[in-house]
């Protein structure tokens, strides 16, 4: 079963060269398209279904994370007759059989390739949350892949590498390790990049790095040592369930002002991020104030590469739904202090 998003996948050529693979190799092909950003569990489902009517023994998800976190789901729920939101969520169970998985990334960013996670949106509970579903047999990262992707989508998506690395960067413990070094590179090469892909949007070997930075973000390495945070993915998935608004712009919005209600409690790392990432000059400046110009020039960037700063940007104004939003978001133990619901409300408020 192919599975995908719309008729991308026709535009940059990879539809044509699967099938032609696929046909030279006698298969028997079906199809699931139409598998949306912020995919929800009705669509994984209805996925679920048609693998196992047709008896799917191999599933191929082509396109970007979305596609990816969808199809991961489908694999699990057309193995059993249980309801694996009820059997992860409510029994505690995480799954145990799937169907054969493979990923043919053409929209880098997530990192989705590399894990299991699968974020996917309840509809009737208006909760987006991470579930575990299916590890890929194989994947393929070329970079052409992704030359038809609107720039605003390749940046929306670095940024959401840029988000993995510092979820994973400011956890637990504050003690710089050699995972946090390793991160502090691919920041500095996803910041690079980004500007360089404005320039020059064709350039293949950008894409190229952007394309593996996004990989080794989430395969793990950079979280050998850590406890992760991801608070700011817990606020926008929560926004997400609720506007279903583009998650890297979601983030982009976010970090900065979560940053500002946390920076105070793990300084030294927020120091160390203003100086090493954004190369601050901290001479004469007390680390309160290196933190804050850290933070600054986070800010600034994201106004550079046009990701925007507000949610008025969005059109999302509604401070009665950002209140369900806040209530309903999942909360982490914080990589400098755990927030409480009240306060997540207040970051949201600042983000109008």
């Amino acid at each position: 079963m192919i599975c995908y998003g719309g008729e991308s996948i026709k535009k940059c050529g990879v539809y044509d060269e699967i099938l032609e693979i696929l046909n030279e190799n006698d298969k028997n092909i079906i199809e699931f398209t139409g598998i949306m950003p912020n995919p929800t569990y009705k669509k994984a489902q209805e996925g679920a279904k048609i693998a196992k009517e047709n008896n799917v023994d191999f599933i191929l998800a082509v396109g970007g994370g979305s596609v990816m976190d969808c199809c991961k789901i489908i694999s699990v729920q057309a193995k059993t007759e249980e309801d694996i939101w009820k059997m992860e969520f409510e029994d505690g169970k995480l799954p145990k059989e799937f169907i054969k998985l493979a990923h043919i990334v053409t929209a880098s960013g997530t990192g989705a390739e590399m894990n299991n996670g699968a974020v996917i949106t309840n509809e009737d509970k208006k909760i987006k949350a991470g579930m575990m579903g299916a590890l890929a047999d194989f994947v393929v990262l070329d970079p052409t892949y992704t030359l038809t992707v609107p720039e605003k989508q390749v940046i929306s998506g670095a940024f959401d590498t840029l988000s993995h690395c510092m979820e994973t960067y400011f956890g637990k413990p504050s003690e710089t390790n050699v995972s946090d070094e390793i991160t502090e590179a691919i920041m500095k090469n996803v910041i690079k990049n980004i500007r360089e892909v404005i320039k020059n949007p064709k350039d293949i070997n950008v894409r190229s790095e952007l394309m593996w930075d996004s990989s080794i973000a989430e395969c793990g390495l950079l979280k050998l040592g850590k406890i992760t945070d991801f608070q700011a993915h817990q606020i926008e998935h929560q926004l997400g369930a609720y506007t279903d608004c583009n998650h890297g712009q979601g983030l982009a919005i976010i970090h900065p002002k979560l940053y500002r209600h946390i920076y105070k409690e793990n300084i030294s790392k927020f120091v160390r991020f203003a100086v090493e990432v954004w190369k601050v000059d901290n001479k004469n400046l007390s680390k309160e104030e290196i933190a804050e110009k850290g933070i600054i020039e986070l800010d600034k960037f994201i106004k550079e590469i046009g990701l925007p700063t507000t949610l008025a940007e969005l059109n999302i104004s509604d401070k009665e739904m950002l209140r369900k939003v806040a209530d309903s978001s999942n909360i982490t133990k914080g990589c400098a202090k755990q927030l409480s619901h009240d306060e997540i409300y207040e970051i949201l408020l600042e983000c109008l």
